[in-house]
């Protein structure tokens, strides 16, 4: 088994942007004791809360919107499509964990020290475009939610949203533990938030039992309703679901726990019991994600909601006429449905603001050895995603509510292209790494089973995200597009295929040449 040796370069350690080639996290790595000899619960707490930091990233705000119109616009159609997410996430992220706990790097890490600089740069670029990407969706969520809750302009609470840096700074000084912690009790106020509103309604669990079985409609190019088809709101649901920044984050927090690598059942017992946190989570995320399907479909009447923005769907929870249930009517004129909405939208961008700056760290010392603040990392990265989002109010503000609700909408779901040409670039990395011998050790190098299964989701996904591509890009140009328009969309569209495609054999090249390298240096 081969690992990194890592040189940290402290002689910089006082300017804001110095070299880097340490552990991966290195402030809080190790930091957390974990039991030995006790019994399966203690030694399971002892390892939870990695798994709540990334089981974050599938209940963003970016998620709410593809599940609750899912929801309204196909009834219980799609929930098949956000189980198999679940169980994608869970094998992505299994991987991701034993990666960083194996050879003691993280996904960033891993992927640099096989790869040439060159190619390192450019991955690095299109990660840190793919955080940003999900960044706005987390501005757009946090200042809607604060324009609700507070009606604070909108202006001013894309601004406020800058401001969360100063939570992250105070997080930073009380423990990585305490972060978990946090973390954990926002995913908590969201799920009783939704558990709530659905247990009003009264939906049809039956229905939607038999919606987990995937079926052809599933996939289906039609019907159309409010400009979506099965499969746009199926790869909606799945480009918002199966971040590729989740698994850099992954491969690093798996090693906040201190472990002796020395020792073969010790690291076999921390990949074990960093499985069942992760998937823990992961279940939750899940239930999340179908609670917000089954509310689109349970709370409100088939396509009564006519605004599925945030502003939308917060009107139509204080609307009697859009509900479908006589008790949530009554519920809905004391203002309480609409309201706790809103809490939990704050509650949700906040958590994946902490999550998203860990990821920025890890990706930028992994990738180009180079570090800053965690403070100034937020600054910046948050400062250049307020930037289309303040346009975007500023250029809709005097058009009227709804076409700037409708603009703020469809960015914050364009931004979620980003994600779908990312994607590849870490699944395909993380296979590859730990379907090695020669990364992992015979012990835990993927079974036949897992590289299977891996694969299958790998590829799956890939083509599901490269063939929607077109009909993601027309959306660009709105309903009333001309033919034109499609053609160009779908131009764009071929062009950035073929560059992915090209990007990613150039990856995969790089890789193999890698870990054949090691290999050999291993065989010595």
């Amino acid at each position: 088994m081969v690992t990194l040796s890592h040189n940290h370069n402290n002689s910089h350690k006082q300017s804001l942007l110095h070299h880097s080639n340490g552990l991966s996290l290195e402030e809080v790595n190790g930091s957390v004791t974990v039991p030995k000899g006790k019994g399966f619960w203690k030694t399971l707490f002892a390892y939870s809360g990695p798994g709540a930091l990334v089981a974050v990233g599938y209940m963003d705000p970016g998620n709410w919107s593809t599940s609750i119109t899912g929801g309204q616009n196909f009834q219980y159609l799609l929930m098949s499509v956000i189980l198999l997410s679940s169980l994608i996430a869970m094998l992505l992220q299994y991987m991701a964990a034993k990666l960083g706990i194996v050879t003691q790097m993280d996904l960033a890490q891993a992927i640099r020290a096989r790869t040439s600089k060159k190619l390192g740069i450019v991955l690095w670029i299109l990660t840190e475009l793919a955080i940003m990407a999900t960044d706005i969706a987390e501005v757009i969520g946090a200042a809607i939610a604060l324009y609700l809750l507070f009606n604070i302009p909108l202006v001013i609470a894309v601004f406020i949203t800058v401001f969360d840096v100063l939570l992250l700074l105070l997080l930073t000084k009380v423990g990585f533990r305490k972060i978990e912690a946090l973390v954990v009790c926002l995913i908590f106020v969201i799920l009783f938030v939704f558990v709530y509103q659905v247990a009003l309604s009264n939906p049809s669990w039956v229905a939607a039992f038999k919606g987990l079985i995937p079926t052809s409609k599933t996939f289906a190019t039609d019907p159309a309703i409010g400009g979506q088809t099965p499969l746009t709101g199926a790869l909606g649901i799945i480009g918002a679901t199966v971040m590729p920044h989740n698994l850099y984050l992954h491969s690093a927090v798996s090693q906040t726990r201190k472990i002796d690598h020395s020792d073969e059942a010790s690291v076999a017992e921390a990949v074990r019991f960093s499985t069942w946190d992760s998937n823990i989570q992961l279940t939750m995320a899940f239930f999340v994600n179908a609670l917000l399907l089954v509310m689109g479909v349970a709370v409100f009447k088939t396509g009564a909601v006519k605004d599925p923005s945030f502003f939308g769907l917060y009107q139509a929870l204080s609307d009697p006429s859009t509900l479908s249930n006589g008790f949530l009517v009554t519920v809905a004129k004391s203002g309480l449905l609409s309201t706790l909405f809103a809490i939990a939208l704050l509650a949700s961008g906040q958590n994946s603001t902490i999550t998203g700056t860990l990821t920025g760290q890890v990706i930028m010392e992994g990738f180009i050895h180079m570090r800053m603040p965690i403070w100034l990392r937020r600054l910046v990265t948050r400062l250049i995603s307020v930037v289309p989002v303040l346009i975007c109010v500023l250029i809709t503000s005097g058009k009227g509510t709804i076409e700037e609700h409708e603009a703020l909408n469809t960015l914050m779901n364009d931004s979620q292209v980003f994600l779908a040409f990312a994607l590849p670039f870490s699944m395909i990395p993380l296979l590859m790494m730990t379907d090695s011998q020669a990364e992992m050790g015979e012990k835990f190098k993927n079974t036949l089973l897992v590289k299977l299964f891996g694969w299958i989701s790998v590829i799956s996904l890939t083509s599901l995200d490269l063939i929607g591509l077109p009909g993601q890009i027309e959306g660009f140009f709105g309903d009333t597009a001309s033919s034109f328009d499609i053609l160009l969309a779908d131009s764009i569209a071929y062009v950035i295929i073929f560059l992915v495609l090209l990007l990613l054999a150039w990856t995969i090249f790089d890789l193999y040449k890698g870990n054949k390298r090691v290999a050999a240096l291993e065989n010595e």
